[in-house]
């Protein structure tokens, strides 16, 4: 796992992450819930998520044009890919048609034709992936892949989402497995994780742990 990986999911583990008791939008209820946006509005969350992004994209060679998704989930994903690459446009769908001015459903970029890779933050039953391929593939666009940042897997989504996405692979940046169990790694008093993040949050000196905050020698304990 590289570094800006495992700083990514650290944030998501410490940021987004709850244990409680959620109803979903599924309608189904759960002992956890991971709210994505949390860490992908979060500045450094909002640049380690298009650096593993980006990285994602580029080592599996799908070379798009655009990368785009349902709002409102994608919108800063997409954003944070935009501004690391510094060349890819972006493009979001709503959730339906636009009543007025130009009444489009697809914003931003729009070249028909162009390969694209459709993103989301939470994967439970796909259905939002779902949306935005059927909506991009409806516009003209030609998906070349899905990807979201965490995949619920005990949901059961990955087979409806790689049904409509083939033959376009989806791909998972994490499972809510990995971020649990980090979260709980953070939450363990008696542990110490090496650091990734640079600096302490408290002082600004070169931080040694992460327990569940970045700290240097001086404030660790």
């Amino acid at each position: 796992m590289s570094t800006a990986r495992q700083e990514l999911l650290r944030l998501l583990a410490h940021k987004s992450f709850k244990l409680g008791e959620f109803k979903l939008s599924s309608g189904g209820t759960s002992d956890y819930y991971v709210d994505c946006r949390t860490t992908t509005l979060d500045a450094r969350g909002s640049q380690l998520t298009g650096q593993v992004f980006l990285e994602e994209i580029r080592t599996r060679g799908w070379k798009p044009q655009a990368i785009g998704g349902l709002t409102m989930g994608a919108d800063p994903i997409v954003v944070a890919v935009l501004v690391v690459s510094g060349e890819l446009s972006g493009f979001l769908v709503r959730k339906g048609d636009k009543q007025h001015g130009t009444r489009q459903r697809i914003e931003g970029y729009r070249e028909k034709g162009a390969r694209v890779v459709v993103v989301d933050d939470v994967c439970t039953t796909g259905a939002s992936t779902i949306e935005a391929i059927e909506a991009a593939r409806e516009f003209g666009f030609e998906v070349v892949a899905a990807m979201c940042l965490v995949e619920r897997e005990e949901a059961g989504g990955r087979p409806n989402v790689e049904n409509a996405a083939s033959p376009a692979p989806f791909v998972s940046i994490f499972k809510a497995n990995d971020v649990r169990a980090e979260h709980v790694l953070q939450t363990d008093e008696t542990t110490e994780v090496p650091a990734v993040s640079s600096t302490c949050e408290l002082c600004g000196r070169p931080a040694v742990t992460y327990n569940p905050r970045c700290r240097c020698e001086m404030h660790k304990n």
